[in-house]
């Protein structure tokens, strides 16, 4: 239903497309096609064909429930490019290949649990920004990807658009506290931002 107040298709038309394009990985393909299409679906959208006509090429089609609507995040930056980015959950199909770098948008992948990434960070061996870091600290505490997609449903997904406040003297990023993140503020100190 394009056209709708937030879009929320086309934005997971554009999560599908990205996905397959620039990692590699068939999310939301149904009928799932074969390894030799998906390769030349893939290749097609590098080349610049259109997504709708690539599936058509691939013999495939889009499943829109297959992603879960996981949250939304607007930061409030007074920067010339506004990021508005919409997080989904996917449960990926058991064959799919491997995820490979497609050297455009991307030049490293690699499979991680949230709390291996957090570790990582932590011991500063890496660098999240900090909806990433919210992100990944409210999937840490799930069990497993159907716990997940279970409090993805429970919580309403607005727009999260941090905010700075002072607490205790100390200037704070802050998000609100209502939609099931576990930690909703950080010292500005702390905090890494994009």
């Amino acid at each position: 239903v394009l056209g709708a107040p937030d879009d929320d298709t086309a934005a997971r038309i554009a999560a599908i497309r990205e996905t397959v394009e620039e990692a590699g990985l068939p999310v939301g393909l149904s009928p799932m096609p074969s390894p030799t299409a998906f390769e030349t679906l893939r290749a097609a959208l590098h080349d610049g064909t259109a997504f709708g006509e690539a599936l058509a090429e691939a013999g495939a089609g889009l499943d829109l429930d297959a992603l879960t609507y996981f949250a939304r995040w607007r930061p409030a930056h007074a920067h010339a490019r506004i990021f508005d980015t919409r997080f989904y959950l996917a449960r990926l199909p058991a064959d799919a290949p491997e995820p490979v770098v497609d050297a455009t948008e991307n030049v490293r992948l690699f499979w991680a649990t949230a709390t291996g990434v957090l570790a990582e960070a932590d011991a500063g061996r890496a660098t999240i920004i900090f909806p990433t870091r919210r992100n990944l600290e409210r999937l840490a505490s799930f069990a497993d990807f159907d716990a997940a997609v279970a409090d993805a449903r429970a919580h309403p997904v607005r727009t999260v658009t941090p905010w700075t406040e002072m607490r205790g003297g100390v200037e704070h990023l802050c998000i609100p506290d209502d939609l099931g993140y576990p930690v909703t503020s950080e010292p500005m100190s702390d905090a890494v931002r994009g």
